[in-house]
């Protein structure tokens, strides 16, 4: 399915030539019947002769609601760009037609409207249509066919329909990327439907029943139903208008400038990289640190300039600029985009989004960021999929795929490409790499990154636990999850399983030893010091001396410190079986053995039975119990314990 937008000066007959073309009125808003002005965004569809219908996106042509215009304009196949035969180029006739050159409309024709106001003048007709060819040199309309029409009387209307349909003849369909989105250009509330959506769908197909994500806001949704041109449907295909009925989301919590997609698959930035291209009558250059207005898809977001490669961008010139946005939006690479001043509002620039999320602000005039901006723009699927790597790592592979941008049966060759070359690493303990590479065997894996990557990662987890050996040299370790806590970015936490993997990768590599609940460098060692070791003999031989009743957490930190202490229950030589009773590992299996016995022999035992069989007290044998019904070994039933079921 196609969609065409309009275009032009104000008052050149826009939404009167849609009346005439579709019989649908265009000016929903009572204010715009009333001032006979299109304000904001309309909506119609036409009836192509081969059976095909084509959505219709009407937008104002004011000056003053430009910003309406934007919001409608991004996702068209073709514009119907709209110039008045009485009146010919106008202002808004230019900016239009620079806005439509930016954001490179595939086609277009032009509609000379109101032919029957100027019948007579012929000369002057043809002048008009003479100064129309000229300002449409050098833009994507250059060729664009220019058609005599007549709103009033039907005049030209079946050759600019014709014209219309060999025009998005030639425009391919729309790609299906497995990833839809919908930039949401309004949103309202239905009487006994709830809250209805609608924007030109892109990257992939729709369905009634699909859990989607409101992008940036983050806001769950499913989809009740779904319509297109009035007309109920099931699934709702890539390049079409579509109207989305949701259920768990109000009208409020969706704004124009959002996007539906499906979770996890489109994410929001404050920083997108751009190839920028300034209008050769742009008022005055592009200042590095500048204010200005970006507009993509239906989104409008104030923003902030960084030239990345020049010191100022003249009129006409072109150059990478990375835009600071003062709010999230939802952009993909690939994707036009519009910049404009606010005061006075005019339009400046344009050009494509190169990374939508380059996660750090840029050094200006940096060679390797150069580069890599120019990988991207190159658009060759293996070097923009390890750009992505690059800034993402470590990731998912569902990750990379969506900040990738590329075509979902891109990726994985891509993907194949790079691990053959080294220049991907899987890190998934249960990677079995194979010669045969397909979506599903890769579609679940967690933990990819680049060589260099994983190298400077290898060096941060060896330098953390070093500096954690030094400060505390007698510990067996760094606690799993605060190792966790300090490698991962506070920007972008790790999952279990992708920590997991790194700490499995890593022992293997020889860097770190896994000890379950601490992790260590591969070659710490704990050394006692003389008066450590002569401390520790003594406390073990206390343990050795009343196994059952040894001493506590308290006298024991007494006899040794908390350091050497810690040492020992990490390394295994005391067991700890609450905040206060340690037992020696003899000891403690001692115990466990002969109540397991028991509890096998009679089924139930107390505490005092406890204390009694060992002749401790009630403090060690109750810490004991509890200690047991925490493993889950025992369970308590009033004042006594059980076997669990299935011991």
């Amino acid at each position: 399915m196609k969609v065409i937008g309009t275009a032009g000066h104000v008052d050149h007959g826009k939404s009167t030539l849609v009346r005439a073309l579709t019989g649908i009125d265009p000016d929903r808003l009572a204010e715009e019947k009333a001032r006979e002005m299109t304000i904001d965004l309309g909506f119609a569809w036409l009836s192509m002769s081969g059976g095909e219908t084509v959505g219709v996106v009407d937008v104002p042509g004011h000056i003053d609601f430009i910003k309406n215009m934007l919001a409608g304009i991004g996702g068209i196949d073709a514009a119907l760009f709209v110039v008045a035969a009485d009146e010919g180029v106008m202002p808004q006739t230019k900016e239009h037609l620079a806005i439509l050159d930016l954001l490179q409309v595939p086609g277009g024709v032009v509609a000379l409207t109101k032919v029957d106001m100027v019948q007579g003048d012929p000369e002057w007709l043809e002048l008009v249509q003479a100064d129309v060819a000229a300002a449409l040199e050098d833009t994507c309309l250059k060729d664009a066919p220019i058609i005599p029409v007549s709103a009033r009387y039907g005049q030209g209307l079946d050759a600019l329909v014709s014209a219309l349909a060999k025009i998005l003849e030639a425009v391919p369909d729309r790609p299906d990327l497995g990833r839809p989105r919908l930039p949401v250009d309004r949103s309202f509330s239905v009487a006994g439907f709830g809250t209805v959506v609608t924007g030109t769908l892109s990257d992939g197909h729709l369905a009634t029943g699909q859990e989607v994500e409101v992008v940036p806001a983050g806001f769950k949704a499913r989809v009740r139903g779904l319509q297109t041109h009035k007309r109920k449907i099931d699934q709702a295909v890539p390049g079409s208008r579509v109207a989305v009925n949701l259920t768990g989301v109000s009208k409020e919590q969706v704004n124009r400038g959002d996007v539906l997609a499906l979770p996890g698959t489109l994410f929001p930035t404050v920083l997108v990289d751009v190839h920028m291209r300034m209008l050769a009558d742009a008022p005055h250059e592009l200042q590095h640190n500048q204010p200005v207005e970006f507009y993509c898809g239906a989104a409008e977001v104030a923003a902030h300039t960084r030239l990345l490669d020049a010191e100022i961008l003249a009129p006409g010139a072109s150059g990478w600029v990375q835009l600071r946005l003062t709010s999230p939006v939802a952009v993909q690479r690939g994707d036009h985009f519009i910049l404009r001043q606010a005061s006075p509002s005019r339009t400046i620039g344009g050009g494509v989004v190169v990374n939508p999320y380059p996660g750090r602000r840029w050094r200006r005039f940096r060679p390797e960021v150069l580069e890599t901006l120019d990988a991207l723009r190159s658009g060759d699927p293996a070097r923009v999929l390890e750009q992505a790597l690059r800034r993402e790592e470590p990731t998912s592979y569902a990750r990379l795929t969506a900040t990738s941008g590329l075509p979902t049966d891109a990726v994985v060759p891509a993907f194949g490409q790079l691990a053959e070359a080294g220049r991907l690493l899987v890190l998934d303990k249960d990677w079995q790499p194979s010669s045969e590479l397909t979506p599903l065997r890769v579609a679940n894996l967690q933990s990819l990154m680049s060589p260099d990557g994983w190298q400077a990662l290898q060096h941060r987890l060896a330098d953390l636990l070093t500096e954690y050996h030094r400060q505390f040299p007698l510990r067996q370790g760094m606690p799993r999850e605060e190792l966790k806590s300090r490698v991962q970015s506070r920007r972008k936490p790790w999952s279990l399983r992708l920590f997991n993997d790194v700490v499995v990768s890593a022992v293997t590599a020889g860097i770190l030893a896994d000890e379950g609940a601490i992790i260590r460098t591969a070659s710490h060692d704990v050394h006692l010091s003389a008066t450590q070791q002569a401390n520790m003999d003594r406390l073990l031989d206390a343990f050795q001396a009343a196994p059952y009743a040894p001493p506590s957490t308290a006298e024991s930190l007494t006899i040794v410190g908390e350091d050497v202490f810690q040492w020992l229950v990490d390394s295994g030589q005391l067991v700890k079986v609450s905040e206060e009773v340690v037992f020696s590992p003899p000891a403690y299996e001692a115990m466990v053995q002969r109540i397991m016995d028991h509890l096998r022999a009679e089924g139930k035992i107390t505490v005092a039975q406890v204390r009694d069989m060992f002749g401790t007290s009630r403090k060690y044998a109750l810490a004991l119990m509890e200690h047991l019904d925490a493993r889950r070994v025992t369970r308590r039933v009033g004042d006594e314990r059980v076997l669990r079921r299935g011991d």
